[in-house]
């Protein structure tokens, strides 16, 4: 009988090292990318592979088509190409909820054969809420396939991390690295099967839920005050000339710190002042607007004020302000961070009024709440403020776009670019992470992009974690781990035929992507699976595009992928939600499967 055992001592070392670190990332005990260093430190002091080994990942062809890939994208989106998209969308998608899903997934699986999930479905995300409010159809109808759809595109081209790392695997092991090829005629099946169940199965299973707030500034049709529950929360508070803080600035009252409210503006005399900045003064007999609990506003008594105007009850009903909704994106830089760190007010001229996470909305010490993917803030300011707050990264506004949106002559030149950047790569004519970093050089050439924002659009915590994860590979690789457990699969699957060891490693694949992400888990089955092909005498490309496909089918929970947790505040999505929808799905990509992969494969070919 086939055993693991017994183990050499750097076996032994590679698994603690490895169980360890992604210990810590499914906890959430260290960032992912922290965890993954230290686990790149470990190999190398333990000596379980070279020091020359354990920094290799940071050049490996993968980490570089990817860093190439990320600059690409950020320049589609700047340049307006992307945008100009998603605006044709919104005037194709009519009034029907069957086209918007078929749309809107169509669009998101087409985005993502060129550029990164993510980015495909932020750029969607605005568009696919106008369009829903416009037709009076909850957005949480259209979020989660438009979701759905980025992540089944993802199945059918090269350009995915997962993909990539996975045609790496094959590579560092002496076999052919996969081509765009590999993945249309896999997964481009995935994709149609996909679309189909959300059109007639899945599409009935959706929640039919109010989102968290608006869909284009200043948009009447929305009632933000109820969705965000803001009716019982707006009160007025008169400053009496003797009022202690009268003579100080916003800043220095400090009420938002002292009592957990927020001041959206000020009434002097005959003047209104709907966006106070910190710097502006209180005078005596000014109205304040205050948004907090009644036990919070109370508290400003003790500061002389007054609640309500003259003798008037302290609730004020109507909102005489510009409402905006804007989502914190799956990697914005600031997370874990508060706005009153961030000093939100003081650097965007604009108020956060009330912030929305997993069906709740808080509105009372929302400056003091950590950001995390995916909250919708709820924000009050002059409408140049919150567009200038659009360009701003990790910061997704909803609001609608202008009536014309026209192609300059940068998107065009952007758009020419990254089709000679994916022919070249796809035909093989120059190596993947090679045309992607020429790609990249030639949009900053041509000023579709700066080097900055080059470097910005990076999304370094990802890059770290990839590159100090990848030398487990290698590591699996060189003690010969990875060849035990390849063999010990190849003992219990193979001998019920090579699609018994492909669907099991799919399973395994998808159950771990789950739990830790489409990211980390080809660094972690990839070496094992191509390992188990080999010996099994399967074809290891097959097997590597199985595990790729398992990596994107990241449907059953929305911490499966950023994509999924981006879909949460404004859809208004529950955990559950995932599931219930999400499982069908995963059968029926399970299904095609096991339909397309001895039908387009010859799993018992090896191509070295």
């Amino acid at each position: 009988m086939t055993s693991l055992f017994p183990l050499s001592l750097a076996e032994i070392l590679l698994v603690i090292i490895t169980l360890t670190g992604l210990g810590c990332i499914i906890s959430g005990r260290l960032r992912p990318d922290l965890a993954a260093l230290l686990v790149l430190i470990a190999l190398g002091v333990t000596r379980v592979i070279s020091s020359q080994e354990a920094f290799s990942g940071f050049s490996n062809s993968a980490v570089i088509t990817i860093i190439g890939l990320s600059v690409i994208t950020a320049a589609l989106e700047q340049t307006g190409a992307v945008r100009w998209v998603a605006h044709h969308l919104a005037g194709l998608s009519g009034k029907s909820e069957t086209r918007m899903i078929a749309l809107f997934m169509i669009a998101g699986a087409l985005l993502s054969l060129v550029m990164n999930n993510i980015a495909a479905g932020a750029v969607l995300l605005p568009a696919a809420v106008q369009v829903a409010r416009q037709a009076q159809i909850p957005a949480s109808k259209i979020l989660m396939p438009l979701s759905f759809g980025t992540l089944l595109g993802g199945m059918a081209t090269l350009f995915t991390t997962a993909n990539i790392i996975l045609s790496g695997n094959l590579i560092a092991q002496g076999q052919r690295g996969l081509t765009m090829a590999d993945f249309l005629v896999s997964g481009g099946p995935m994709v149609i099967t996909g679309l189909l169940y959300m059109l007639f199965i899945g599409r009935k299973l959706l929640p039919t839920r109010e989102t968290t707030g608006l869909t284009a500034v200043g948009a009447g049709a929305v009632d933000l005050r109820s969705l965000y529950q803001l009716d019982q929360r707006l009160w007025e508070v008169r400053l009496p000339p003797d009022a202690q803080i009268v003579g100080n600035t916003l800043a220095e009252a400090n009420i938002s710190a002292l009592t957990g409210t927020t001041v959206l503006a000020i009434w002097r005399g005959h003047t209104a002042i709907f966006h106070p900045t910190p710097t502006e003064q209180l005078r005596g007999e000014d109205i304040l607007l205050v948004l907090g609990r009644e036990d919070r506003v109370t508290q400003l008594e003790q500061f002389g004020c007054i609640i309500g105007r003259n003798s008037t009850p302290g609730h004020r009903l109507n909102l005489p302000i510009e409402l905006a909704e804007v989502i914190v994106g799956p990697r914005a830089s600031f997370t874990g961070q508060t706005l009153q760190q961030l000093r939100f007010r003081t650097k965007f001229g604009l108020t956060v009024v009330s912030l929305w996470r997993e069906g709740r909305s808080y509105r009372t010490n929302v400056g003091t709440i950590p950001l995390a993917a995916g909250d919708a803030l709820l924000i009050t300011g002059p409408l140049d403020r919150i567009q200038q707050l659009a360009e701003e990264p990790g910061f997704i506004v909803l609001h609608t776009q202008p009536a014309e949106q026209l192609v300059g002559r940068q998107a065009v030149i952007a758009g020419v670019i990254t089709l000679v950047v994916l022919l070249a790569a796809t035909t093989g004519w120059i190596a993947t992470g090679e045309a992607m970093l020429a790609g990249a050089a030639a949009l900053i050439i041509s000023g579709c992009i700066t080097m900055d924002d080059a470097y910005r659009a990076i999304e370094w915590r990802v890059i770290t974690m990839i590159a100090g994860l990848l030398p487990i590979g290698i590591a699996l690789t060189e003690t010969g781990l990875g060849a035990k457990i390849g063999t010990l699969l190849t003992s219990k699957l193979v001998v019920y035929g090579p699609m018994a060891l492909l669907t099991g490693l799919f399973l395994t694949t998808v159950l771990m992507t789950q739990l830790v992400g489409g990211q980390v888990t080809p660094l972690i089955i990839g070496p094992i699976a191509i390992s188990a092909a080999l010996n099994a005498h399967v074809n290891p490309q097959a097997i590597a595009v199985a595990v790729a496909i398992g990596c994107s089918t990241a449907f059953l929970t929305p911490i499966a992928h950023p994509v999924n947790s981006l879909m949460m505040g404004p859809g208004n999505y529950r955990f559950g939600d995932f599931l219930r929808v999400g499982l069908g799905l995963t059968v029926m990509c399970l299904l095609t499967l096991l339909i397309v992969m001895p039908t387009v494969w010859n799993l018992s070919s090896i191509t070295p």
